[in-house]
């Protein structure tokens, strides 16, 4: 339905009716005097004074903008029907790493390899779309960690700044420690105490200034739950005649990984390919379920900008209108 926020500023709607009754004419200075010495003279003023005075017209536009600019300041807007929203109180942070080796193609999906961060955006977009009541927010990590996405309940925007994410946006190395600080950073700021931070990476750390066991640490302190993935395929056949072993995985730090998720109480997962990927995705969905709490809200638009659009749009007009009448008056 359709109300005021503020009906209360309806009440100001006869404010300039009461002023011109209520405040004195303005009155000549004592001694002013108007002289001229011819009659015609005189009349050709008195002339141009009356078309100075408002029009009738224009008159009734600056109270229409006036009744405008009212109703726009008395907060006008649609209240749609209550609700339920579920709220979990769960603060859900994912790290995402975009070092140079997620482009390795060593993930299998439908039968078609693709590469490691293709993988990641498709799995962990469903899980984002799963978390319905938690706050989900979003850091990507390279050489340098950054923020993506702050914690918010809109999801779908989350989900779309993952899926604009790009390889070596953050640089080519990879700072799991302080991608873990910054995270610590922003879950201090909440008042929920369920706060979980998923890492995803697939090699050791590389960089950065803050040590990955020295933030786990700080984050057991804190009350953070870290579970950790570790990302790549085993060891496979390749080169000339399968006489060459490649291993995509080698670089990835295992036994880090799996001492950050201890000392925080959470766990570490190893995704060889993109079906295990979905699973730990899935297992962490019952670790930390989505707990529902609804509460009733009724979502507001509001449309203030209609009418003070309208009420500038009026306001132009009768200045430009004036505008006019004052050149013809001078010419």
């Amino acid at each position: 339905m359709f109300e005021f926020g503020w009906p209360w500023l309806l009440l100001i709607l006869p404010l300039p009716i009461v002023l011109r009754l209520w405040l004195p004419p303005v009155r000549a200075a004592p001694g002013a005097a108007l002289r001229v010495p011819f009659l015609d003279d005189f009349l050709r003023l008195e002339k141009m004074a009356s078309q100075r005075r408002l029009p009738r017209g224009l008159l009734l536009m600056a109270m229409l903008a006036w009744s405008l600019l009212v109703a726009a300041a008395a907060r006008p807007q649609w209240v749609a029907g209550a609700a339920d929203v579920p709220l979990s109180g769960r603060d859900l942070l994912l790290a995402v790493d975009l070092s140079r080796s997620m482009e390795q193609n060593d993930m299998s999906w439908g039968g078609e390899t693709v590469d490691r961060l293709t993988a990641v955006k498709r799995v962990a977009g469903e899980f984002i779309d799963r978390r319905a009541g938690d706050r989900v927010g979003l850091i990507l990590f390279g050489e340098r960690p950054y923020l993506q996405a702050p914690l918010t309940f809109d999801r779908q925007t989350v989900k779309t700044l993952l899926d604009e994410a790009q390889i070596g946006i953050a640089g080519d190395a990879t700072a799991i420690g302080d991608a873990i600080g910054l995270a610590l950073k922003r879950l201090r700021k909440t008042e929920h105490a369920n706060a979980v931070l998923v890492l995803l990476t697939d090699g050791a750390n590389t960089a950065g200034e803050l040590e990955p066991l020295q933030a786990a640490e700080i984050a057991a302190r804190q009350g953070v739950r870290i579970y950790t993935i570790g990302i790549g395929a085993e060891p496979g056949s390749g080169g000339l005649f399968g006489f060459l072993q490649r291993n995509p995985g080698q670089d990835l730090d295992e036994k880090s990984l799996t001492t950050i998720a201890r000392i925080t109480g959470g766990r570490y997962f190893r995704a060889r390919d993109l079906d295990e990927l979905d699973k730990i995705y899935r297992v962490l969905d019952q670790i930390e379920p989505a707990v529902q709490d609804p509460r009733r809200f009724r979502p507001v638009t509001p449309l203030f900008q209609f009418p003070l659009s309208l009420a500038l749009l009026l306001s132009l007009l009768i200045f430009l209108r004036q505008a006019g009448v004052l050149r013809h008056v001078r010419g």
